[in-house]
């Protein structure tokens, strides 16, 4: 298989039993990690991916905030793709989570989520410490991958023509770390990875799609990168 087709029918079937974590993320206890950096409160913005909401991050926000950090949640409402009023929602999220905290946000984004933290970063990347995307599909064919025909059944756009006037694929201006995986299947390790003048850093992870912020092994790699990135950028 090529890096940068979709996922074999294999693959996607596999995410199937990783379903059942998401749904109960609010019901689950927080991971517990001991991160190095600790992370002294910095703020995180988490952005769900499609077809979810913010229940689908909240055991990896209850996470965060066991490690230190102070998790937000997106407050998008349930997410069916990108439109003017939606990035208008997460914009105004950030400037007022900006504006309460003092400092800057950490964005992490799930699937769909990390093209919200890359455009975000891209318009206001004073108010963005970071960038962190998770199986996000911002780099090459928007249809490598296996939602696009979901996205366009329920939007009135084609899934390489949202109606923005941003390229998701441009880096933004603050550093910006791709995860992704060769187990992904939704969406193409190339998509996710991204070329080397779209992001600083990519780093390869063993996880699925659907356990990246849902499963505990996925949560305590992901907190543990943060330190590690946060470190990197200061």
């Amino acid at each position: 298989m090529e890096d940068t087709a979709p996922p074999p029918l294999s693959l996607w079937l596999r995410e199937l039993p990783h379903t059942l974590p998401i749904i109960f993320s609010p019901l689950r206890r927080a991971e517990e990690v001991n991160p190095a950096p600790h992370g002294q409160g910095q703020p995180v913005l988490v952005l769900p991916g499609i077809l979810s909401s913010d229940k689908s991050t909240s055991l990896l926000r209850r996470s965060l905030d066991a490690a230190g950090y102070r998790a937000y949640s997106s407050d998008l409402g349930f997410i069916t793709g990108i439109s003017p009023r939606s990035l208008a929602m997460a914009e105004r999220r950030l400037l007022d989570l900006y504006s309460r905290e003092g400092r800057k946000l950490v964005l992490l984004g799930w699937s769909l989520g990390g093209i919200y933290a890359r455009v975000l970063a891209q318009r206001y990347p004073d108010a963005v410490a970071l960038v962190m995307t998770l199986g996000t599909p911002f780099s090459g064919d928007r249809r490598a991958n296996n939602a696009w025909r979901v996205y366009e059944a329920i939007n009135d756009h084609a899934v390489d023509a949202p109606p923005l006037p941003d390229d998701p694929s441009r880096k933004p201006p603050v550093r910006t770390v791709a995860l992704w995986s060769r187990k992904d299947g939704v969406i193409s390790p190339a998509g996710a990875r991204g070329q080397p003048q779209e992001r600083d850093a990519e780093i390869e992870v063993p996880f699925r799609h659907f356990e990246m912020g849902s499963g505990r092994a996925a949560i305590a790699r992901i907190i543990t990168e943060l330190g590690s990135q946060l470190a990197a950028g200061s």
